[in-house]
């Protein structure tokens, strides 16, 4: 895992906010506002729909005269972001790159095109060999909490792996986001060896579909295999 960078940092204080918020709502319910009890429900179980999140236009607007509360918000969120495209998502995926000291260069797949393409497309990894995935996206509107991405992984039609990668939660802002996952080992030996089929899905704690697509690995004794 990369060290505490500003990204991860914003991601941490964010979670902060989320708590304080729910700490405020928990003040509410003893004044006869709504409980808590849904969002730990939704937490337990899988299949109940948590009630809607704050805009970051709520949340500005939020306990105005609470200075503490102010300084609180604009070291979390900065300052509200000009109006953006309302065609656009709230989150952009827009591209996955398979990093390795030992590959020629960055193996690195656009996902801001013809998604089908990628199921025609085969990206070559050396076996045994360390490597890192980097996730680059972008929160164009609103605050998105638990980001998560998921590989399904499929050889000869069986499944054979799953990941998931804990990305977190993040803020609207105009640059890209950069997740790095920890160095894995690919796996070696002769009976890997072959091509895999990868279902990938970019997901949060609403359960979010926010990009799914299929695309095909390679495991080889070489790179130019």
């Amino acid at each position: 895992m990369l060290g505490l960078d500003a990204c991860e940092l914003g991601a941490q204080l964010l979670e902060l906010l989320r708590l304080a918020l729910c700490a405020r709502v928990l003040l509410a319910d003893k004044e006869g506002g709504p409980t808590l009890s849904d969002e730990v429900l939704d937490e337990a179980v899988p299949e109940y729909q948590a009630p809607g999140k704050k805009s970051m236009l709520e949340i500005w607007e939020l306990d105005p005269e609470d200075e503490s509360l102010n300084k609180y918000k604009q070291a979390l969120l900065g300052t509200l972001l000009p109006a953006m495209d309302s065609s656009l998502p709230n989150v952009q995926v827009t591209r996955l790159t398979l990093i390795s000291e030992h590959a020629p260069g960055p193996i690195t797949m656009d996902l801001t095109g013809d998604l089908v393409a990628l199921k025609n497309q085969v990206f070559i990894l050396k076996e045994g060999v360390d490597y890192k995935v980097k996730i680059t996206f972008k929160v164009n509107k609103e605050i998105v909490s638990g980001l998560k991405c998921l590989h399904h992984t499929y050889r000869r039609g069986l499944q054979v792996d799953k990941t998931i990668y804990m990305v977190g939660s993040y803020g609207p802002r105009a640059q890209e986001y950069e997740f790095v996952t920890p160095v894995e080992e690919a796996p070696r030996g002769a009976l890997v060896r072959g091509p895999y089929v990868i279902k990938s899905l970019f997901t949060d704690d609403d359960r979010k579909d926010h990009l799914s697509w299929e695309w095909g690995l390679q495991i080889c004794q070489d790179w130019k295999d």
